[in-house]
This record gives structure tokens, sequence and C-alpha cells, in this order.
């Protein structure tokens, strides 16, 4: 079975449609009523997986995306064996 780093995998995604869309970390902030700061630590690889299902929800209605694209691994190095 393939490890998958399911936080990383919701960063990457995160990070690919805000820049997608046109938004910065502040305006995404801004969106979702979370602090910028907030925001940056969640795309950061160096923070802790401490962010909840809601705030992942809260981002796709944000980026006007469903949801399940935040979940889907679409690149061979997220994916660990």
């Amino acid at each position: 079975m393939e490890y998958v780093d399911i936080y990383s995998v919701i960063r990457h995604n995160i990070k690919k449609y805000r820049q997608e869309k046109g938004l910065t970390q502040a305006k995404l902030a801004e969106l979702t009523d979370l602090s910028h700061d907030y925001i940056r630590q969640i795309e950061s690889e160096k923070v802790a997986n401490t962010f909840s299902v809601q705030t992942v929800y809260d981002i796709a209605v944000a980026l006007e995306i469903d949801v399940g694209l935040l979940f889907k691994t679409d690149s061979k190095e997220l994916v660990k064996n």
C-alpha cells in the first residue's frame, strides 16, 4: 500500500488552486475569515498538521472548487511507497 501524506496533498492543492485563481494568501485569508498567518502556515511544509476539516471545507468554498479536489493526489512526489 502506498503511503500518502494527506496534509502535504492538501497543502499542495490549496496553493495550486489559490494561485490558479490569482489570489494572494492575504486575499484567501480574507475570504475565509482566517488570519493571513494561518493561511501561510497551512501552505507551509514546515508547520505542524493542525488544520481542521472545517478549515479545508471553508478554503474550498472560498476557492469556488469542490472540496474533493483538495484531496486529489496528482503528483508522484506526494505519494510514498
